[in-house]
C-alpha cells in the first residue's frame, strides 16, 4: 500500500527506459542532493505493505549514484511466500541492526557505491522491487559483500556486508546499473510469483507465474 504525498518526486515503474539507465557518479555532494536523498527517505516511507527498504536514484527518474535504504528489514524477511500449496521459508533477518552511517531514522544514505569483492557463497531470496509492484521473484545474491560507499558528509568507508544489509545493497546498485531484479530471475533461470491478495489470517498468498 502506498500513501499518497505533496513530494516533488515519485517513484517510476517498469516498463519506463530511465530504469535501464547505468548511472554517473556524484561529482560533488550538494544541498539540492542532499533534499533530493531527504525526499527519497520521506518516499520510500509511504510504502508499508510491502516495506518500502530501499529506493536508488534511477527509480525516481534521476541519473546519478546513489541510493537510500532502510536498515531494519526483518519485516520484509518475514513475509509469507508461496509456491503452490508449499510455503518458500522467508530470508533469516540480521541477527541486529547494521548501523551504517544514516540519514534519517532507521535509514541510511549511499553515494557512488560500488562492491568491491563477493562471497563464492550464494543465498536465493524472494526479491521484489517498488518499480516493478505485484510481481516478485528469486533471486540469487551474494551472501557477503565487501563494499565502498560515500555517506552525507563525503566520507569514504569500506565495510563487508552480511546477510540482509549484503542483499539490499545487491539489489540497488544493480539498479544504479540499469538493471531490474526481473533481469536476474531471467538470467539465473529462477522463477516469478504475483501477489493474489491475503488469506483469512492476513498472511500475504502468491501464485507462480511465467514473465
Amino acid at each position: 500500500m502506498h500513501t499518497s504525498t505533496s513530494l516533488s518526486i515519485k517513484v517510476i515503474h517498469a516498463p519506463d527506459a530511465r530504469l535501464r539507465i547505468k548511472t554517473k557518479p556524484v561529482r560533488k555532494i550538494t544541498p539540492a542532493l542532499l533534499q533530493t536523498l531527504k525526499e527519497m527517505i520521506k518516499l520510500t516511507q509511504t510504502f508499508n505493505d510491502p516495506e518500502g527498504v530501499g529506493l536508488a536514484a534511477t527509480q525516481v527518474g534521476l541519473e546519478e549514484s546513489f541510493f537510500v535504504a532502510r536498515l531494519d528489514s526483518s519485516s520484509s524477511a518475514r513475509r509469507a511466500r508461496l509456491h503452490g500449496s508449499k510455503q518458500i521459508p522467508p530470508s533469516k533477518p540480521g541477527q541486529r541492526k547494521k548501523r551504517w552511517q544514516e540519514y534519517g531514522k532507521e535509514f541510511m544514505a549511499v553515494i557512488n557505491p560500488k562492491i568491491i569483492t563477493t562471497s563464492k557463497a550464494t543465498k536465493t531470496y524472494f526479491e521484489g522491487c517498488l518499480s516493478v509492484p505485484t510481481i516478485w521473484g528469486e533471486v540469487k545474491r551474494h551472501i557477503s559483500i565487501k563494499v565502498s560507499y560515500l555517506d552525507i558528509t563525503g566520507q569514504n568507508f569500506t565495510k563487508t556486508l552480511k546477510g540482509i544489509p549484503a542483499w539490499i545493497f545487491q539489489h540497488e546498485v544493480d539498479h544504479l546499473n540499469g538493471i531490474l531484479f526481473t533481469q536476474r530471475v531471467l538470467q539465473q533461470k529462477g522463477k516469478f510469483y504475483k501477489f493474489t491478495g491475503k488469506d483469512k489470517t492476513g498472511t500475504d498468498m502468491f501464485e507462480e507465474m511465467t514473465l
